[in-house]
């Protein structure tokens, strides 16, 4: 009998939907793969041992059109988050991003703050530059167009740049798309704040899923099922994936914590003592500085609130 000839090579994730994936070879094709049981087996504490962007290596028997993930590259970064409804595990949103993009909303739904904070940090934890997209400024009126503004002040103080878009009324559209052009980029926001319109205002080809908003719950419903990346025509990579409802932390120590709020890391050199972390220490520069207006009350509440997330022993 002939022998089955054996062909193998490397691609890169482009679709995750469950234990399926599809990634795009070396020569621009398209394959179909799954993954070998051992990589559910190595004691992981990661929900999905393979995720959009990843560098992966691939072997599929002539003949077959479903090919076989038989090893994973060493990732150069990631966006990581609790997995939902389980503490002691982790969710790999994307890997090997050049920059996200969180997309937030003041209504319709409301983002909330502590959620772009705890974001933040995962992505810092990763030195991996975030855009911040204010969409829906359509539906802002004097309060929420001030509240706006001074948020885009602050990010942009600490290092964040700040972008306005409305897709009603294609505001900045044009800014978006200097952001994305030529990136891997991952987009990120709360289920309803419109990332997916946004893309699509950009890119029509790619059509992707979205809805309204609920009336009931005045929350975002879920149309991205599943990550997946999209060529721009205009050049660069958008990972699409479905909306966040919460943003816990994961991979990081909580005496790392601060060490991913630019502002807090600056000042807590000044601390009187090296092991400080910013609680209710004597001689704290960070508890000084929040006192005297130099950092944010709302960061260094948020702040405080992830380090005595009791949760957090479970993901050092």
């Amino acid at each position: 009998m002939k022998k089955q000839k054996i062909i193998s090579g490397q691609g890169r994730v482009i679709r995750s939907t469950g234990n399926s994936y599809l990634i795009r070879t070396e020569k621009g094709d398209s394959l179909d793969c799954v993954i070998q049981g051992k990589f559910r087996q190595k004691g992981s504490r990661d929900t999905n041992p393979v995720v959009v962007g990843d560098v992966v290596s691939y072997m599929i028997q002539e003949g077959l059109v479903t090919g076989v993930i038989t090893a994973i590259s060493d990732r150069q970064n990631a966006i990581i988050r609790k997995a939902t409804n389980l503490s002691r595990y982790a969710q790999i949103i994307a890997a090997n991003i050049d920059q996200a993009v969180l997309v937030l909303s003041l209504t319709a739904p409301e983002t909330p703050n502590e959620f772009i904070d705890r974001y933040l940090v995962a992505a810092e934890s990763y030195r991996i530059p975030v855009y911040l997209i204010f969409n829906k400024t359509d539906l802002y009126d004097g309060a929420l167009l001030e509240r706006m503004k001074n948020m885009i002040r602050l990010y942009e103080e600490i290092g964040y740049k700040g972008l306005t878009t409305s897709a009603k009324t294609k505001l900045n559209l044009g800014e978006l798309k200097n952001i994305l052009q030529g990136k891997i980029s991952l987009i990120s926001g709360n289920s309803g704040v419109g990332k997916s319109t946004l893309v699509n205002l950009l890119d029509p080809s790619l059509n992707l899923a979205t809805s309204e908003i609920s009336t009931y719950h005045k929350a975002g419903k879920h149309t991205t099922t599943f990550a997946e990346m999209h060529e721009l025509y205009f050049g660069g990579y958008v990972i699409d994936t479905p909306g966040i409802r919460g943003f816990g932390l994961a991979h990081i120590a909580k005496e790392e914590i601060y060490h991913f709020f630019p502002e807090i890391f600056k000042k807590a050199a000044k601390c009187k003592y090296y092991n400080c972390y910013h609680v209710n220490e004597p001689g704290c520069a960070v508890i000084k500085a929040v006192k005297e207006g130099e950092i944010s009350q709302t960061r260094y509440q948020n702040y405080l609130n992830m380090f005595l997330d009791e949760d957090l022993k479970y993901r050092k």
